[in-house]
């Protein structure tokens, strides 16, 4: 819609050419006049050369050289460019973040005096839900996948892993009075490490059933996903029970806190490229979310609805994790761009705030601050097989349902695709966000 001459992607460029461009003669010139000539495609091919020749530098703990690289994509960055030049502004500053990392003692003061807002990270996290379809179309076709499971049954626990939006929820109450044979008594569990979030939850949802006369309570549970103990869940025997996993499990690949000073996680940042092997996570990652899954089919969940980034972030070595992540938020900026003018001050909010953050958190940590570890959809589909659940194939009308909301964004660029009862939601062909539903199996 708001595409403009110049914008340039690496979506459409083969990544593997970047390392063979060759670099200027002498990287240490200043200012650096001849970049001011080069073309916005050309710009774009060189930024992209220049983000993984500075990443291979921090890799290897060649900081010097790093510099140099970062003072040449200063010059042709821009938060406010075209969309190649807005992802090389933020993975710049993930990896000068990454670098800073080892001077824990630099880094800290950096971020003494940092403020945030939670009321304005939810307001952009809204904005991101608005403008852009991903997280509609997730919730239509989880609260389909719900409602058809729930067919018949009179008690109906739902527990929330991120109870963040009460939008969502309020959509289930209306098309669960809906029924024909009138509601169930519904019962929602939230977890949220933020108090003000599950009572503003709460007193939403409570309105919303009070005014549709749909029996209802809500349970609130204040804590981190990767500290809850489930028998706080309270699930009582004769509920049917539904969980619903939004962007929430990938945190739980990081490794369990290591008792290590932070010195020594710092230094071993510099040696993740080094090793060798698969880049699957390793045994101490895989043993907690295996565990955590496991929990959740101890429920007996008549229906688990999971929507996850449908790419891999999380490879031990920070070249592996640049190639994909470029691919993956070049996509994202990409809707964004087609949505929303350049000058516009949400576009700028929603990319600082949630994209750049999260790259921010893929490129720049290691270990248990590294949350955003995304993983394909093949990935948790093994997973949830292996402790002990069953695909359910997502409904014909879950699919419609969800390609009709598709249609009302007016962009072209989006569709949705079906893989093996699961749905992909891609921008052009590039796969961003899988929604799965699973079952208890015995």
């Amino acid at each position: 819609m708001f595409q403009e001459e110049g914008s340039s992607s690496v979506t459409s460029s083969p990544l593997q050419m970047f390392p063979m461009m060759s670099l200027p003669p002498s990287l240490t010139m200043s200012p650096y006049p001849w970049l001011k000539d080069l073309k916005p495609e050309e710009r774009g091919l060189y930024l992209i050369h220049l983000l993984v020749t500075c990443a291979n530098h921090v890799s290897q703990g060649s900081f010097e050289n790093a510099n140099i690289a970062l003072d040449q994509i200063s010059h042709l960055a821009s938060p406010n460019g075209d969309t190649m030049q807005r992802i090389a502004s933020y993975f710049s500053e993930a990896l000068a973040d990454r670098i800073l990392r080892t001077w824990p003692g630099i880094y800290k003061a950096f971020r003494s005096t940092k403020i945030s807002f939670l009321s304005e990270e939810i307001l952009v996290r809204k904005m991101f839900s608005d403008f852009l379809p991903f997280t509609k179309v997730a919730s239509v076709i989880a609260n389909q996948a719900i409602i058809e499971a729930m067919e018949g049954e009179k008690m109906v626990h739902l527990i929330d892993l991120n109870a963040a939006d009460p939008a969502q929820w309020r959509a289930l109450i209306q098309d669960l009075r809906a029924r024909p044979e009138g509601p169930p008594h519904l019962r929602i569990t939230g977890i949220h490490h933020r108090k003000e979030v599950l009572d503003h939850m709460a007193r939403i949802l409570t309105q919303e059933a009070e005014k549709l006369d749909v029996p209802f309570q809500f349970n609130p549970i204040v804590c981190k996903l990767e500290n809850l103990e489930f028998e706080n869940l309270r699930v009582k025997t004769g509920e049917a029970l539904a969980i619903s996993s939004f962007t929430q499990l990938h945190t739980l690949l990081a490794p369990n806190n290591d008792p290590r000073n932070g010195s020594h996680l710092q230094r071993e940042m510099l040696d993740k490229d080094n090793e060798s092997g698969s880049s699957s996570p390793p045994s101490s990652s895989s043993a907690r979310i295996d565990s955590f899954i496991s929990g959740l089919w101890g429920l007996s969940p008549k229906i688990m609805v999971v929507t996850e980034q449908d790419s891999d972030h999380n490879g031990k070595g920070l070249m592996e994790r640049l190639s994909g992540a470029l691919y993956f938020y070049a996509a994202l900026f990409d809707c964004l761009e087609s949505s929303l003018p350049r000058e516009s001050l949400e576009r700028l909010k929603m990319e600082k705030m949630v994209l750049g953050e999260e790259i921010k958190n893929i490129i720049a940590c290691e270990g248990v601050e590294r949350k955003e570890r995304h993983e394909k959809l093949e990935k948790w589909s093994q997973r949830f097989d292996f402790c002990g659940f069953a695909n359910v194939p997502l409904s014909y009308y879950a699919m419609l349902q969800a390609k009709r909301l598709m249609q009302g964004f007016n962009c072209e660029g989006y569709n949705i695709k079906d893989e093996n009862g699961c749905v992909v939601i891609c921008w052009q062909d590039r796969p961003l966000f899988s929604v799965s539903a699973w079952r208890y199996r015995r």
